[in-house]
């Protein structure tokens, strides 16, 4: 299909970003963010700035540049995005996944909303001021992260062990999974994300004994991991508000005239955005994969399943006992990851600036702030004390299921909600 003669910009960043494959596996196996790093470190250089590279494993590329503001006294912001994509099976999805099509007003594919829509915006807004012979309100670091997708393990971790010195000054970050707008009702309001639930990636291992498939066995590794996993996928964590989630219920039931008193029907409220949201309002724990046995007719002695499990902040080690309580003590826990949760205040000059530019451009929405049920690379900055906020802002269709195309199918983002994007945040790096 052919495309508009004359695309904006930070569509065109975007596009060629999603052609770049730097799909991520996890645990190591990776097509390398290089390419991508390499295509973004170009624009940069083509506005006169110099990024700095940082590969602490082969093709695992991160890079970052610091911009000087107009008062260099005030600490820096830094505007931080990740190159990398979960895998895409293309025969799901009715367009290439790494193609890059514009269809129906919406640019197509894998990253389109996880997140080289936001890269692009913020390549754009810093072009755009740049070259306008203008100057952030303050230094400014754009940074560009490898491994996201896998925890930051090869990525942001690595970065913030080793170079620091990237981020000296900075007291705040901005980057993914906030500033869009939903639907309430028949309303619309933007989310502003102010923390992430915890993440812990387990293994459970069944152990039995192995044996011949036409036997009489009941020491079956895999029928007791079924069990386990089955009774584990199957339990619906209770509603366990927050002061965020709080502030998330009031704001939502104010504007729909929902009931307060049952956050999970407020959630219903949202459309689309239901199910993210519910799942913000409690611990989640889905399995995600299995692996056991190696022929028909064997028996194995060991089964292993995964499971992702994402708990509101500082309930982690009590969620793990729970685990191993509905699985059995039959059944090992494994932890193979691990990280903070976050919550900052919804509150603050930045706060006041990030709403502040969604009103310039969408006068008379509300913003409303939330606990994000995934997480993002804020959590590897909070370790040098900077504070993350998630504000990718995109003013959307009411239809539009874009909560449910992260790491989903036929992922894609209206072009004229980049454009939005592009001129909130410009107008907030100018001014902030």
């Amino acid at each position: 299909m052919s495309e508009p003669d004359e695309l904006p910009e930070v569509v065109r960043l975007a596009r060629d970003l999603i052609r770049i494959d730097t799909t991520n596996w996890g645990e190591g196996r990776s097509a390398g963010e290089r390419e991508a790093a390499e295509y973004v470190g170009s624009h940069l250089e083509s506005l006169g700035l110099a990024p700095e590279y940082y590969e602490p494993v082969p093709r695992r590329t991160n890079l970052s540049v610091r911009i000087p503001g107009r008062d260099r006294d005030k600490p820096a912001l830094v505007l931080h995005g990740h190159l990398d994509v979960v895998p895409a099976v293309a025969e799901d999805w009715s367009v290439d996944p790494f193609g890059g099509e514009i269809r129906d007003g919406m640019l197509w594919g894998r990253g389109a909303v996880d997140m080289k829509d936001m890269d692009a915006m913020i390549l754009a807004s810093v072009g755009s001021l740049l070259r306008a012979g203008e100057q952030p309100a303050r230094d400014l670091i754009l940074t560009f992260f490898a491994d996201e997708e896998n925890g930051g393990v090869e990525g942001s971790q690595l970065v913030v062990r080793d170079r620091p010195d990237w981020f000296a000054g900075a007291t705040e970050a901005i980057s993914e999974v906030g500033g869009y707008s939903i639907p309430v009702g028949d309303r619309r309001a933007y989310l502003l994300q102010v923390g992430e639930k915890a993440l812990v990636w387990l293994r459970l291992r069944a152990r039995g004994v192995a044996g011949h498939g036409s036997r009489f066995h009941p020491d079956n590794a895999v029928t007791r991991l079924a069990e386990a996993v089955a009774a584990l996928g199957r339990t619906s964590w209770p509603v366990a508000l927050t002061d965020t989630t709080r502030q998330t219920v009031a704001g939502l039931a104010a504007l729909c005239g929902a009931d307060a008193s049952d956050p999970d029907a407020v959630a219903d409220r949202t459309g689309p955005a239901a199910g993210f949201l519910r799942s913000t309002l409690r611990t989640t724990t889905n399995p995600t994969g299995l692996t056991a046995g190696y022929k028909h007719n064997v028996i194995p002695d060991a089964a292993v399943a995964t499971i992702d499990v994402r708990t509101l902040p500082g309930r982690e080690d009590e969620v793990l006992a729970e685990i191993q309580r509905i699985v059995g003590d039959d059944i090992v826990v494994e932890v193979s990851h691990r990280d903070i949760g976050l919550e900052t205040p919804f509150a603050g000059p930045l706060v006041e600036a990030m709403v502040g530019a969604l009103e310039t451009h969408d006068p008379g929405v509300p913003v409303i702030p939330y606990l994000m049920g995934g997480g993002t690379d804020n959590k590897a900055l909070a370790e040098l004390g900077i504070a993350g906020y998630g504000f990718a802002p995109l003013r959307l269709p009411r239809d539009l299921d874009f909560t449910g195309m992260f790491h989903g199918v036929d992922e894609r983002v209206p072009l004229d909600a980049l454009t939005f994007g592009q001129r909130v945040l410009t107008d907030l790096i100018r001014t902030y």
